[in-house]
């Protein structure tokens, strides 16, 4: 039997309460009378077909008992004009169409309304006030966003990203109501300030204002979300001092500030244990500087000892939204379109930090990117980020850093993308494990660098020249340069005696004479070592 005629079918069964034909590479036209019949129908999903509707004169009213509407990821396209579910329809997605526009929206018992990924223009529609899913992301609405929205109090979550939407925010956005879990403004043409007033015992779980022109200052008043996880304020034109306050937020676990005009110290924190939660750090394209904030870095819990075995794998958000970011990692900016909740990061790059790099990074052994390039820091690469078992990108590019590059880092196992170059790093290029899939772009620009994958060659002295951190009781006494002539010496006359031993046989005057040169060598050798070590002190 073709589709057609199951369709035909199906559409004289008045009595049919549920119809799930969804994800059948089903196509064609759909007329909405041929919905007429199914008056008892509460429950329809055609959803992830090929589907294009034709609208009839006479459907004005159809599917007058339907409560649940899913059309998505079809070819509907132009303006609908039709009527479903006069009072009773609470949930219709119609995202991934071609849909232009509505002449009607049945609004009124709406719970779940989700229309992105659409072609829709023109200004938005406000919302009825009632328990509300709103999401028209990634459409060409446009306009400004009135203070009417405000009315709708009971919005629990409002997505208007990635459209055309222009002008100031209502302050009345910042006490929108206790409701309101979610408020994702990302990529639309916002200038102004962001509201500058959020009540006490808001439930806002993520603000995203990243990709607009929002100017002044972080709102003081966010310490008043204490349910917020996600703060995205990133690519705006914020000018602010480092908001240290919300270290005090006990459920924050991203926290983007990516360029704006961010400036200054990070200033330590009254707060104990400030960002415990968080395991998403973008403050990168800014103008902070000052030493690596420590106190912080010593902070982050949520990066120390995951057990991920132990841990139940979760996407950050809810039954229906799942949160989103942009960071910049593995040296591509990638947009993660959920955030899953063992994911971890830190990007410090492109700002005026200097200093040393501190050792207690290397505490945050369940880190996955870190990106530090582009700063003025200085010393040595600490030994400690060899506990950074987790580590997948790491970037300390475009620095002044010295010294070797830890051997013990090639136990970073799942290392994929590394970027030191553009240092004044020297000696021996670490071999083994990942080492041996990282190219010239890695390293080049530290003349001091040599051995695989670069063209310089190293010579003996680089090879074999310990590393800066070797453990203290081998350190002193060491001539490296002696050890190698002793050697040198000891192969030729090796191969003298062995020729002695030939010739004479006298095994006996042998063992004399090797015993007798050897215990000299070795009185010289440490009145020579006492002595070096005398004149370093």
């Amino acid at each position: 039997m073709s589709y057609k005629s199951i369709l035909t079918s199906i559409f004289e069964l008045v009595n049919l309460s549920s119809l799930k034909l969804f994800s059948n590479n089903l196509s064609g036209v759909l007329e909405t009378s041929k919905f007429e019949k199914l008056i008892s129908l509460t429950y329809l999903d055609l959803s992830n077909n090929m589907h294009s509707l034709t609208m009839s004169v006479h459907s004005n009213s159809m599917l007058p008992n339907i409560q649940i509407l899913d059309l998505s990821h079809n070819n509907i396209s132009g303006i609908l004009s039709w009527n479903v579910g006069n009072d009773t329809l609470r949930y219709l997605n119609l995202s991934y169409n071609l849909i232009s526009g509505f002449e009607m929206l049945p609004w009124s018992s709406m719970e779940i309304l989700d229309l992105h990924s659409n072609l829709l223009q023109g200004p938005l529609p406000t919302p009825p006030n009632s328990k509300f899913f709103l999401s028209v992301s990634h459409n060409k609405l446009s306009g400004e966003i009135t203070p009417l929205i405000c009315k709708a109090s009971s919005v629990s979550v409002l997505d208007l990203s990635s459209n055309k939407f222009g002008g100031m925010l209502p302050h009345c956005l910042g006490n929108f109501g206790k409701d309101i879990s979610v408020m994702n403004l990302r990529r639309n043409q916002f200038h102004g300030t962001i509201p500058q007033t959020f009540l006490k015992g808001n439930s806002i779980r993520t603000l995203d204002f990243n990709g607009n022109q929002l100017e002044g200052q972080v709102p003081r008043s966010l310490i008043n979300c204490r349910e917020l996880e996600v703060l995205d304020l990133g690519n705006n034109k914020i000018n602010d001092t480092f908001p240290h306050w919300l270290g005090a937020l006990p459920k924050l676990h991203v926290l983007v500030l990516h360029s704006n005009h961010f400036y200054g110290h990070i200033e330590f924190s009254k707060i104990k244990t400030p960002f415990m939660s968080l395991r998403i750090i973008d403050l990168a394209h800014n103008d902070f500087e000052g030493d690596l904030p420590e106190m912080y870095l010593r902070s982050l819990k949520a990066i120390m000892n995951i057990d991920e075995g132990n841990v139940t794998r979760r996407y950050m958000g809810d039954a229906y939204y799942e949160d989103s970011t942009v960071v910049t990692i593995k040296g591509l900016e990638m947009e993660f379109v959920k955030i899953l909740n063992t994911f971890t990061t830190i990007d410090l790059s492109n700002n005026k930090f200097q200093g040393e790099i501190p050792e207690c990074i290397g505490n945050l052994n369940s880190l996955r990117g870190l990106n530090l390039s582009n700063n003025y820091l200085i010393g040595h690469i600490p030994l400690s980020f060899k506990n950074l078992k987790m580590l997948e990108s790491f970037d300390l590019s475009s620095n002044n850093l010295s010294g070797r590059i830890p051997q013990e880092l090639t136990s970073l196992t799942f290392l994929e993308v590394l970027n030191i170059s553009q240092n004044h790093l020297t000696g021996f290029i670490p071999q083994g494990n990942q080492f041996q899939s990282f190219g010239n772009d890695s390293y080049y620009e530290n003349s001091g660098l040599c051995g695989f994958p670069l063209s310089k060659r190293c010579t003996t002295n680089e090879v074999l020249e310990p590393s800066q951190e070797i453990e203290p009781e081998f350190e002193i006494g060491i001539d490296w340069k002696i050890t190698l002539m002793g050697y040198g010496c000891g192969l030729v006359i090796g191969f003298s005696l062995s020729y002695l031993i030939s010739l004479s046989g006298k095994l006996e005057w042998l063992v004399r004479f090797i015993h007798k040169n050897i215990h000299k060598k070795i009185i010289r050798n440490k009145r020579s070592t006492h002595m070096r070590g005398a004149r370093r002190s």
